[in-house]
């Protein structure tokens, strides 16, 4: 690899998904993988695969799914049956990596493993020569929290895992602790203290505890790092990870200041944080960098002036070279159909078949008759509302409701389920959603707890499609995340509950299949 060259290490579906409710399914993981690939990272983390069955099939799935350019990395901890597993679910990539490491900081040492220094760094050690027993030819090893680890500690852990066969040291602000220059000097010392770090590389992998995480990473970077861990849209634990998205940016758009690049095939940027977006139900906020709803929008006559000037007086950045179009064409209820492929194309969305396109149509069609214009971001709430992967036990017929400030909040819901069959009930509740619920879960009969509701508008106005955002929480503490887009808040309402049992019952009968075939092993 040439020495100005940053590899893009994604962790979405790994450290992204521990977000609290980012759930995702197998299939799920799968088409986010492809994107990611479309996008050009360089290693992908798809999962724990010890963690659950489900985390190892997704391993497994990505692995035969993506090309050979990229790199399928498996997280472990340092022990044997962990890396065993991982090994077996990466058998199907082309470029297998494991990643296996153990904490650092004496507060880990002390409390989380309660090993001496020498013990865990043998544990360490082992677990490298282990993997390279397998036939493993690249391992990457994490030392947990290095932000407040002793560094002469830190220097001899390293130099030990390097020496036993590891190929990547992964030296993770795992708190997000440190400041910038705090960071980039950890990077300095390694390379200046540590016998053979030249000959691997060193990895950025930050959290944003401080809002510091793409200042940390960009700063590992000039001190040597040559590979940074993200997640697109900045998801993960606590406040989240690295944003790819903002590194990505930083490295193209300040290349006289870091004098390095990555493979990345910026214009799918903002399709992929969409995709991601839609997938894990978690919203980008507004004012985002690079990928929010406000990164290229001006409000203010004096900025708009400067902007139809020179586009550059008030954007340091093209927003064609993200995936996002200047232009806005206006659809209405007349605009046919080749203006709104043409306008979905540009946006970044594509359709394998027809009917896909068409179910899109008939909700455009649906959404301009009640609104005048329908705008960018309505297009985008509609294609990630009638997307899914997920198959539909029960579907939206009618919804009707009739509440006030002198009567008592009632709901009449028509749903139709997979064999077809018209199923009607009604119930009442302490407000209209509430009622619309109840009257769900009397059809459907599938114990859950709804707990969070999220409404928003898609675009500004009376008109404005609302978007929902619903979890509900099931047997097990298992989390399903459903989303939905719509004039009407309560159709958006019932659907985005719909969407969540439906993940739901997918899941209870996928291992209700998984328990009858194994009763028959």
């Amino acid at each position: 690899m040439a020495n100005n060259q940053v590899q893009i290490f994604d962790t979405t579906l790994r450290d992204g998904e521990q977000s609290p409710g980012a759930s995702l399914n197998i299939d799920e993981k799968v088409e986010i993988a492809r994107q990611l690939e479309r996008l050009g990272v360089d290693i992908i983390e798809a999962g724990f695969p010890i963690s659950s069955p489900g985390d190892f099939e997704a391993v497994r799935r990505v692995a035969a799914t993506v090309s050979d350019r990229i790199t399928i990395c498996g997280l472990t901890r340092a022990v044997p049956k962990d890396i065993d597993v991982a090994w077996d679910a990466l058998k199907g990539a082309k470029r297998p990596r494991i990643h296996t490491g153990l904490g650092v900081s004496d507060n880990h040492l002390q409390h989380k493993l309660k090993k001496t220094r020498e013990q865990a760094m043998e544990i360490g050690v082992n677990a490298v020569k282990y993997a390279k027993s397998l036939g493993c030819q690249d391992i990457e090893y994490f030392t947990e929290d290095s932000g407040r680890a002793d560094k002469e500690y830190l220097y001899r852990v390293i130099e030990a895992v390097i020496k036993a066969g590891a190929t990547v040291i992964n030296i993770p602000d795992t708190t997000g602790y440190m400041s910038p220059e705090e960071y980039g000097a950890l990077f300095s010392g390694v390379l200046n203290h540590v016998p053979g770090s030249e000959n691997i590389i060193l990895s950025a992998h930050c959290h944003n505890d401080l809002g510091m995480a793409t200042a940390n990473s960009l700063a590992a970077v000039k001190a040597g790092a040559r590979q940074v861990e993200c997640t697109v849209n900045g998801i993960g634990e606590r406040a989240g990870n690295t944003s790819l998205e903002e590194v990505v940016m930083a490295i193209y758009t300040r290349g006289d200041i870091y004098q390095v690049q990555t493979n990345i095939t910026t214009t799918e940027i903002y399709k992929t944080s969409r995709l991601v977006s839609s997938l894990t139900g978690i919203l980008v906020q507004p004012n985002k960098a690079i990928v929010g709803a406000n990164a290229f929008a001006h409000s203010s006559g004096i900025h708009q002036d400067g902007i139809l000037k020179q586009r550059d007086t008030y954007e340091i950045i093209d927003p064609a070279t993200v995936g996002i179009s200047e232009s806005k064409i206006i659809l209405s209820a007349r605009s046919g159909r080749h203006a709104l492929r043409d306008r979905l194309s540009k946006l970044g969305h594509t359709f394998d078949v027809d009917t896909e396109f068409e179910r899109v149509y008939a909700r455009f069609l649906n959404v301009a008759d009640s609104k005048k214009v329908v705008y960018d971001e309505d297009l985008d709430a509609i294609v990630a509302d009638e997307h899914t992967t997920v198959a539909q036990a029960f579907e939206l017929v009618q919804v009707q409701v009739s509440c006030g400030d002198h009567s008592i909040p009632t709901a009449t819901v028509k749903l139709r389920n997979a064999d077809k069959a018209i199923l009607l009930d009604a119930d009442t509740g302490n407000g209209p959603v509430d009622a619309i619920y109840r009257a769900v879960n009397r059809i459907v009969q599938i114990p859950n707890d709804l707990i969070e509701y999220t409404v928003q508008s898609v675009t500004e106005g009376i008109d404005a499609m609302a978007d929902v955002t619903i979890r509900i929480k099931a047997e097990g503490d298992m989390i399903y995340t459903g989303h939905a887009a719509h004039t009407d808040i309560f159709v958006a309402s019932t659907k985005a509950y719909l969407q969540a049992l439906n993940k739901q019952i997918a899941r209870v009968s996928g291992r209700q299949q998984e328990e009858r075939i194994l009763e028959h092993v």
